[in-house]
């Protein structure tokens, strides 16, 4: 998978890609990312990438004819499975679902935005609008990092195989998927804190049965929302 990033601010991903399981996939070749700085394509001697809005209003708006160029250049042929992402708050949530989703594609592109937004017009140039939550951030560059990061561990090969299976968001039990059971680890004992005997009792099935019923009420305790059903138009 390609993962092509245009960015105000390049330096910015130093560090967040260069280790754990986004470093070795990387290096392995099962995942290569790209920096595109939005400024090379910019306005004049000056490189200007942003304007005043019109009608008034406060801040600055990325120019859509830049960001045009911007993503024209890094898309690849129409053979080539890609999709164009930008990062606004107005998208549809980022989930695991989503995240599964994009995987599967040969050459994603994030569109990170800045200022105070972009041109209204930079969206029909994306295929998706996407959101990583109810609230504002200074840029697309973390909520990109967070996306890349998810979307690359799910890449084949980069994990060992099945090891995404159960945890939260894929562990489906009956069908349905609940967040992810307690996990421990030695000591058994931290002061009055006990590993459940469960866990010690070498009985699979029973370990099995427990999981799941804490699985459940887990998700019943934390996220109640996920097992509620969307209403149908």
């Amino acid at each position: 998978m390609t993962i092509s990033i245009l960015t105000l601010f390049p330096e910015m991903f130093t560090g967040p890609f260069d280790y754990s399981i986004i470093k070795n996939a990387v290096r392995k070749g099962l995942v290569k990312i790209n920096f595109i700085n939005i400024r090379d394509f910019g306005i004049g001697k000056h490189r200007i990438v942003d304007d005043k809005p019109y009608g008034g209003g406060k801040g600055m708006i990325l120019r859509a004819d830049v960001l045009e160029k911007a993503i024209a250049k890094v898309k690849k042929s129409k053979q080539v499975k890609q999709k164009v992402i930008l990062l606004d708050p107005v998208g549809k949530t980022f989930n695991q679902k989503k995240a599964i989703e994009l995987s599967k594609y040969s050459h994603l592109i994030f569109v990170c935005g800045h200022y105070e937004g972009v041109d209204e017009r930079v969206k029909k140039l994306v295929d998706e609008v996407i959101s990583i939550g109810d609230f504002v951030v200074t840029g697309g560059e973390i909520p990109t990092m967070l996306m890349v990061d998810s979307i690359a561990r799910l890449v084949k090969n980069v994990l060992p195989e099945n090891v995404v299976d159960e945890e939260s968001f894929s562990n489906k039990i009956n069908g349905v998927e609940y967040l992810e059971h307690p996990q421990y680890t030695r000591p058994e004992k931290i002061n009055r804190l006990t590993v459940p005997k469960i866990l010690l009792s070498g009985d699979h099935k029973a370990v099995k049965k427990w999981r799941e019923k804490k699985a459940v009420a887990t998700t019943i305790k934390s996220r109640s929302d996920l097992l509620k059903k969307p209403k149908t138009d």
